[in-house]
């Protein structure tokens, strides 16, 4: 447990999920050439994004029960595989349909990286410090952001989409290698049986029945959103021709999202470690940060100051920091054989709300477009007030999301009070006898 070894497969599992989020956000600087390559509207281009996503989400479940089943060794490979099928089929499309079903490997594969990458650190780790080492893992796997930004944005510019594209699914090529040849099962899979179909099923049927595994789905559903939202789809339209900024600092702006996590994610899983029963707290206290933020910008006349714009990707990015809580609310209350389901169903949430932001706001796009006698044209298309109107669709999205999650977490307590004997009184409360303890 937590040997040098345990280091280096972990590495290798992290390289992977790097990887993993390059080929997920590879269309995020790419929408202009792809509403140009296959001359469609935004609602149309929405499709290559919520395509993906809905597999992503849909596969959570199936690719939790197969890692549970199957190893994180196995996974990873097939999902680096399936990507890499995915990101060939993309470069060489001709058409938007057969672009689809490129994102919809690539969805695939996804599916199944992040939570294998769990799966592995709780063989190799102690459970003490899984909050922290979730958190940094997806610190590190934001690299993967920067690659589809920078050298891939460049590749795309230099020598086209088809280049582009290739070598992204080169990347996962050698993940694919590079599993297979190091990545072993650790200390806490020794001498488990795995399950068999019926059981996995089992399994899965008794993580959604705890309602700290539903606490989870919703705290990433309210938390993730609006980041891949941003992140994967419409940050890049939106910086570059709705604030004027321009592809190339749309680019270098988007990768204040990397800082960002490296900065708010080793933080919240300090803080959650330190205080396990206010979690739900802190998800709460980010999504209020985040929806401040972004009514200020949404309501600034004229072109918001630059400054705004940088907090409002800021406070965006730290959504998907926290999001991560919602994998360790389903990783804590469930037992160990359940671990990749309880965890693929609680991933679920957050891109549930992601792909249904990106395609509403696509349809909301060209609705506004048409309205206004627009031809399609991106700068008409993606002008800064048809966004003041469109992103205004988190709002509702999240406030469903918001009482679901009151409601799951009230069901946890519960639980928590009648099982374990532990009563979590409210953080007003805590906070009190925290300030009255300190002047003492």
């Amino acid at each position: 447990m937590n040997s040098r070894r345990a280091w280096f497969v972990l590495f290798v599992g992290v390289v992977a999920y790097i990887v993993s989020v390059m080929q997920r956000t590879s269309l995020s600087v790419a929408a202009l050439q792809a509403t140009e390559r296959f001359g469609v509207s935004a609602a149309a281009l929405s499709t290559l994004a919520v395509a993906q996503l809905i597999v992503y989400a849909a596969m959570q479940i199936p690719a939790g029960a197969l890692l549970d089943r199957f190893g994180p060794r196995t996974i990873l490979a097939i999902g680096a595989g399936v990507m890499a099928l995915g990101q060939v089929t993309l470069a060489l499309s001709p058409t938007i349909q057969l672009a689809v079903l490129g994102r919809i490997l690539v969805g695939a594969g996804d599916a199944a990286t992040f939570i294998s990458v769990l799966r592995l650190t709780g063989m190799w780790f102690s459970l003490s410090r899984m909050p922290l080492l979730t958190q940094v893992i997806g610190v590190v796997g934001s690299v993967g952001q920067i690659l589809s930004t920078f050298p891939l944005f460049a590749i795309l510019h230099i020598w086209g989409w088809t280049a582009a594209y290739l070598s992204a699914a080169s990347m996962s090529l050698l993940v694919v290698v590079v599993v297979v040849a190091i990545v072993r099962a650790g200390p806490h899979e020794a001498g488990r049986i795995r399950p068999v179909a019926g059981e996995s099923l089992e399994n899965l049927k008794d993580a959604i029945s705890r309602p700290g595994t539903r606490l989870g789905f919703w705290s990433h559903f309210v938390s993730a959103g609006s980041a891949n939202m941003f992140g994967l789809l419409w940050g890049f339209p939106f910086l570059s021709i709705g604030l004027g900024y321009g592809p190339s600092v749309a680019a270098a702006m988007l990768t204040l999202t990397v800082g960002t996590a490296v900065f708010v994610g080793p933080s919240i899983g300090a803080i959650t470690a330190r205080y396990p029963l206010r979690r739900s707290a802190v998800v709460l206290g980010v999504v209020s940060v985040m929806g401040i933020v972004w009514g200020i910008v949404l309501a600034w006349p004229g072109v918001p100051p630059v400054g705004l714009v940088v907090l409002l990707i800021v406070v965006t990015s730290a959504g998907g920091s926290a999001s991560l809580i919602g994998l360790d609310f389903a990783r804590t209350f469930n037992e160990t054989r359940s671990h990749g389901s309880a965890t693929g169903f609680a991933n679920v949430g957050g891109f549930t709300a992601s792909l249904t932001m990106m395609f509403v706001i696509g349809l909301i796009l060209d609705a506004l477009d048409r309205a206004h006698g627009g031809t399609g044209d991106p700068t008409e298309l993606y002008s800064l007030a048809s966004f003041r109107i469109a992103f205004l669709v988190q709002y509702p999205i999240v406030g469903i999301g918001i009482v679901f999650l009151f409601r799951a977490r009230r069901q946890t307590r519960l639980r928590l009070q009648q099982e374990e004997g532990i009563e979590v009184g409210p953080l007003w409360v805590a906070l009190r006898d925290g300030w009255r303890d300190r002047r003492r």
